[in-house]
């Protein structure tokens, strides 16, 4: 037993570290998904009687403003409990935060899957992506083991002294949170976003070739003798002149993956123009995607005004991408940057392609040539 146990116990570590590292590696990421989860159960609860849904949406709102400390809370709790499962520190109080960590998990894998709202949970990132089927029945697996070395937990013995274990505890926090720190400051470690570097902007906004269809049921509604009968289309009645038509319905039976990588992206000017192509099929073009203006821009504007004086004098398209254009051309005109041209495009695409609020590009006829975060914009310079 003592043997299974320890096997056991390594599998469920390994399993929440890997899955802390990789979302480790954009906890930004996670916050959005967690923000689609916040919303949907709002749509859901704003449509319900639940004599309790004003208090939930409350309180939804006000996880979703805070998304990215939960995100880095849980991030934390999954990496720490796998490396406390592991070396055997504070077993009872590690296998109790590992019981309510999975059976949150559990819940929200189920939810995602039985709903049908989600082509994801999020839970090992989007450099990991696997369904919400597949997620689901991965944390029912791991419920069941972890009740199996709860069970048993006699045999888990600490691997190291007590002090040792705190050392290492103490460590693999301090390292999760610089870690997080520093990709929420400098760009994901390991970019698996369709905006990375090296992809073809405009290549990513095609389906892929062997995409799969939805695929729908379609029904018809006929009408005899006051009676409604429903068909399918290989299913009609031989005397169905006799019917009358009432209605055609179809649904959906089984959702395919049809969609291209990069959706909703576009770059329209404040008058309507619609520049998307002129810039991916310039030459050299840089592209600026700033999300919103909370935070300073004092740490990064001074930077961006000596990219965009040198991309000027050598005829480089530059380019400011945005949710919020008027409020990026107030602010510019403010910086006497009147020239610079600000487009609007979809919020979501401008999440995706910045994971620091602002993220400059350089393309090269539409392929990311370089991603850098708004404290790396000198390094851009010398490669314009």
């Amino acid at each position: 037993m003592r043997i299974a146990v320890n096997i056991v116990r390594i599998f469920v570590g390994l399993l929440f570290i890997l899955s802390g590292l990789v979302k480790a590696n954009d906890p930004l990421g996670l916050s959005y998904k967690m923000q689609e989860f916040f919303e949907v159960w709002n749509a859901s609860l704003h449509a319900s009687r639940f004599f309790l849904k004003d208090v939930l949406i409350s309180l939804f709102h006000f996880f979703h403003e805070y998304s990215l400390a939960l995100s880095i809370i849980m991030i934390t709790l999954e990496i720490i409990a796998g490396v406390a499962l592991w070396i055997g520190w504070r077993k009872k109080f590690v296998l109790n935060l590992l019981l309510l960590l999975i059976i949150f998990f559990t819940f929200l894998t189920a939810y995602a899957y039985w709903s049908g709202k989600f082509k994801s949970c999020g839970c090992f990132g989007d450099c990991i992506p696997i369904t919400p089927m597949t997620s689901f029945l991965k944390d029912v697996l791991l419920l069941i083991l972890i009740g199996f070395l709860i069970a048993f937990q006699r045999y888990i013995e600490p691997l190291f002294t007590r002090r040792i274990n705190s050392v290492i505890i103490a460590g693999s926090l301090l390292l999760t949170l610089a870690f997080q720190w520093y990709v929420l400051n400098y760009l994901p470690v390991v970019d698996c976003l369709p905006f990375k570097k090296g992809n073809n902007i405009q290549e990513q906004m095609k389906i892929p070739p062997n995409a799969i269809q939805d695929s729908f049921a379609m029904k018809f509604i006929y009408k005899k003798d006051d009676k409604e009968y429903e068909f399918s289309p290989n299913d009609l009645p031989a005397d169905l002149d006799q019917y009358t038509f009432v209605d055609r319905t179809q649904k959906l039976v089984r959702k395919g993956n049809a969609e291209p990588p990069i959706k909703s992206f576009s770059l329209n000017s404040t008058s309507g123009a619609d520049a998307t192509q002129e810039v991916l099929e310039a030459p050299i073009a840089v592209i600026l995607f700033i999300e919103n203006f909370n935070k300073n821009p004092s740490s990064w504007i001074e930077d961006f005004k000596t990219v965009y004086e040198q991309a000027k004098q050598k005829n480089i398209t530059t380019v400011v991408a945005t949710a919020d254009p008027r409020r990026a051309e107030q602010y510019f005109a403010s910086q006497n940057l009147t020239d610079l041209p600000v487009y609007s495009t979809d919020n979501t695409a401008v999440k995706t392609a910045a994971r620091t609020n602002p993220t400059i590009f350089l393309l090269k006829q539409g392929t990311v040539s370089e991603k850098l975060s708004y404290k790396q914009m000198d390094q851009l310079i010398p490669k314009l």
